[in-house]
């Protein structure tokens, strides 16, 4: 999918870094009361790849997610850092609370159990879960896949989605990342893959040989994630941000320029 159409000016310069998993105590506060464990830095832990929210392209981490932390970054005057970190540490609030980083931006679905570990802001994505199969497979339902291997992206909703959804003989096979997933689908290791629409349709359209043939309405909402009770002073201000950016047309901006085809959220509608 030619998902990057257009120019949007990024205020904040992109670093890839990786980073201990020893608790950081030191922070910088700024004149809001945002807490930020490096000066002059917004660090953003993710998981790559998540093409398009966050990915590699010509040594850069770019995507949807990057692009709305960017606009917080300049809203607070700094430069954001991004920390590519298992996708576990993040949705189990770690990564917030050991002080790896300020804030999550990985695609991450706001569930009740996430909350208990984690403080997240208001939504900026609408997703479901989708089916990714070989094209002309006949496959368009979990259903249909009795008997046959599914792939699957560890510590995610649709993971749990699959576990309770598929028939009793479908096998599960758990991936680390989405690069992982979908090449097993593509490959032909697997019958097919299940993770969040906006992937596997982006996914689909580089990749012809593939398809999604089905989505099961999960009425997900991503969200991005700060440490419990450990920063409301930044999550206002990405709140904000957001806010701000649905009002005046930036959001559908950055949105079009990786969802051309795909209806805005409803929030900004």
């Amino acid at each position: 999918m030619n998902t990057r159409l257009g120019t949007i000016v990024i205020a904040a310069a992109l670093a890839v870094s990786t980073a201990s998993c020893a608790a950081n105590t030191d922070t910088t506060e700024l004149e809001g009361g945002e807490q930020l464990v490096a000066a002059e830095k917004l660090t953003v832990c993710t998981h790559l790849p998540y093409e398009p929210f966050q990915f590699q392209e010509a040594g850069e981490v770019v995507g949807f997610d990057v692009d709305l932390m960017d606009l917080v970054a300049e809203e607070l005057g700094v430069e954001q850092t991004i920390v590519n970190t298992p996708f576990e540490t993040i949705e189990t609030g770690q990564a917030m609370s050991t002080g790896k980083c300020d804030i999550a931006a990985a695609g991450m679905t706001i569930t009740e159990e996430r909350a208990r570990v984690m403080d997240f802001a208001d939504p900026y994505f609408q997703a479901t879960q989708a089916l990714l199969v070989k094209k002309g497979s006949g496959f368009d339902s979990l259903e249909s896949l009795s008997g046959e291997t599914v792939a699957v992206q560890a510590n995610t909703t649709g993971k749990a989605y699959a576990e309770e959804n598929a028939p009793d003989d479908v096998e599960l096979k758990t991936f680390e990342d989405l690069a992982l997933l979908t090449s097993a689908v593509k490959t032909g290791d697997v019958a097919a893959g299940v993770n969040d629409n906006g992937v596997l349709y982006d996914f689909a359209e580089q990749n012809p040989d593939t398809e999604v043939t089905a989505e099961f309405d999960t009425g997900e909402e991503y969200g991005f994630a700060v440490a419990k009770d450990g920063n409301d002073a930044l999550l206002d201000t990405v709140n904000e941000v957001l806010e701000k950016a649905k009002s005046d047309g930036t959001y559908e901006e950055i949105f079009r320029k990786y969802f051309p085809d795909a209806e805005l959220p409803d929030f900004v509608n």
